[in-house]
């Protein structure tokens, strides 16, 4: 890698953040995992529903579930585990059982359809599952043509106290009927099996760094989900280097974060385990749609971090109750997973009377790319690359484009976005071809459009499959969707282009109404104001809610079917 004080973007860091990291501190996951439950011991690591597990809880029951995945007949160091449930107290020890066994994790969206599991089970080979319950039904209709060997099946309340767990478990299923009822008789419970772990006990296997720890699926937003591989070494590097973007703030032992975004994705994940590094309580969230919900754990715990996206910094600005809470101890905001619109993040600044800082990154960079500094105001970047990490902006034939200085030079300036650094993928899983297309002399590309003013700031316009080209000019949804969020009477809206034998690709605006009187008419004169002609939308169409990925994504595929009902 290139000496890192060539770049512009080095000297525009905070105070104390250094060019490089060393993603080497821990040999591995376990490792970590291992040294910071000495470190904080009954330090409260996690909490669900009002209960808590330590870093001691954590490494012991973690120990247990290593040994009994050990036990299994036919499954080896090496081997993947699929994971499948919302976030929970077993999420963790399940996660650090699976790595410290030697195995990899993969990683599955508790909401997939039986299809869409299958083909994440069949692709990546898993020899074990463990599920929540509310969603065995699922597997059930496909576990015989899977490659699943051996099943371990949870309830929502299993790592809860006395009588919390059996109060929840009992409810889930015989008030609330969220268990549908289904029949695999093999499976084994999943205290069940910590049992069986600890009458075994644990043995220690050798990990290197650059062994797979992850089979991450893209989100398939854009196409067909491929399994990003993603070491040990990757995730670590990226633990290290957004931990030391914020370290000058944080204080050992006296952070709480609200954990909102599911764990299955990556950007929850690394952040988890970065805030992990300071003895940090993590309080999980098992439903994150419920924002009055999250109104309430809010008051309870009074949260110093919060990583969302920006439908859920939208989400929580829309409970009244949001503006009347403390938010004293808040001391960080972290937007990722899709740019946040500029109203979301000035609304979100009036009530908490903190920024939301904006990064980026992707699953094939475990995930984290750049960020804005603590304490930065929207300013529509993503910020500079992190330590040790290098961005550049490729044209036709993977030229560099460089920075530029002036605004009127930006277009020139502006391609994909291509990443290098520690937390770069092996690659993706049983797919040479694609990672050949995809990994370019050590380069990442992104698929990302964007470019990078003479400080090394970054700025993404849009990704480069949703692009619109409109009578041969490049239309960007995220500058459409900017406007039409900070319109009177609009809660949410996406944009997408449709055929269009006049310009060859128009402009399509979906919008779920604030004010239920709001008309096209209305939409068209806004946009006029704050649009030139061909980023205008041509067609808008009203709906009750928009597609999209658990995370916030915007499933823009989905949007180009919607028509006006």
């Amino acid at each position: 890698m290139t000496e890192q004080k060539e770049f512009p973007w080095i000297k525009n860091y905070p105070e104390g953040v250094p060019a490089t990291i060393n993603p080497d501190i821990y040999s591995s996951l376990p490792d970590f995992e291992e040294k910071i439950a000495e470190e904080y011991g009954n330090t409260p690591a996690f909490q669900n529903f009002g209960c808590t597990m330590s870093y001691k809880e954590l490494d012991e029951k973690s120990s247990a579930f290593a040994a009994y995945l050990q036990s299994l007949e036919g499954v080896e160091k090496g081997d993947r585990v699929a994971v499948m449930m919302p976030n929970l107290m077993q999420y963790p020890v399940t996660l650090f059982g699976i790595l410290k066994a030697g195995m990899i994790v993969v990683n599955v969206n508790p909401l997939y359809t039986a299809r869409e599991l299958n083909g994440t089970l069949k692709d990546s080979g898993a020899k074990a599952l463990v599920i929540i319950e509310n969603f065995a039904k699922t597997f059930e209709k496909i576990a015989s043509d899977s490659p699943v060997k051996h099943v371990v099946t949870t309830k929502v309340g299993d790592l809860l106290s006395f009588p919390k767990k059996q109060i929840i478990n009992f409810v889930l299923k015989n008030v609330k009927k969220m268990i549908p009822p289904f029949n695999l008789p093999d499976a084994v419970e999943f205290n069940q099996a910590l049992s069986i772990g600890a009458s075994k006990g644990f043995k220690p296997v050798e990990i290197k760094s650059d062994d797979v720890a992850f089979l991450q699926y893209t989100g398939g937003t854009t196409g067909v989900s491929k399994g990003a591989m993603l070491t040990h070494r990757n995730v670590l590097a990226n633990m290290m280097q957004t931990g030391i973007w914020i370290s000058k703030e944080f204080k050992k032992r006296e952070e709480v974060v609200m954990v909102a975004l599911p764990l299955y994705h990556i950007f929850s994940l690394t952040a988890m385990c970065s805030f992990l590094q300071w003895g940090a309580k993590c309080v999980l969230i098992t439903n994150p749609r419920d924002m009055k919900g999250l109104v309430k754990e809010w008051a309870k715990n009074k949260f110093t971090v919060i990583c969302g996206v920006n439908t859920l910094f939208n989400g929580l600005l829309r409970v009244p109750e949001f503006k009347n809470l403390d938010f004293s101890m808040l001391k960080l905001t972290v937007g990722g997973g899709t740019q946040v619109q500029k109203p979301v993040a000035e609304a979100w600044f009036d009530s908490t009377k903190g920024h939301i800082i904006e990064a980026y990154g992707l699953t094939e960079a475990s995930p984290g790319v750049s960020a804005n500094p603590m304490y930065t105001p929207w300013n529509g970047s993503v910020g500079f690359p992190f330590p040790s990490t290098e961005v550049s902006i490729r044209g036709e034939g993977f030229r560099d484009l460089g920075t530029w200085t002036t605004p009127n030079e930006i277009q020139e300036h502006t391609g994909e976005i291509c990443v290098r650094g520690p937390q770069v993928m092996k690659g993706y899983w049983n797919r040479a071809d694609e990672t050949a297309a995809t990994i370019r002399d050590g380069w990442l590309r992104t698929g990302d459009i964007g470019n990078m003013d003479s400080n090394g700031r970054i700025t993404i316009t849009d990704r480069q499959k949703d692009m619109i080209l409109v009578s041969g000019f490049n239309v960007y949804p995220n500058e459409i969707e900017s406007v039409l969020q900070g319109m009177p009477g609009v809660l949410e809206c996406g944009v997408v282009g449709v055929p269009s034998e006049k310009s060859g690709e128009m402009v399509k605006a979906v919008i779920v109404k604030q004010d239920p009187s709001l008309t096209k008419e209305q939409v068209i004169a806004y946009c006029r104001q704050n649009l030139t002609g061909y980023k205008m939308p041509k067609e808008i169409v009203f709906v009750d809610s928009i597609p999209k990925t658990p995370v916030g994504k915007i499933l823009r595929r989905e949007l180009k079917g919607i028509v006006q009902k």
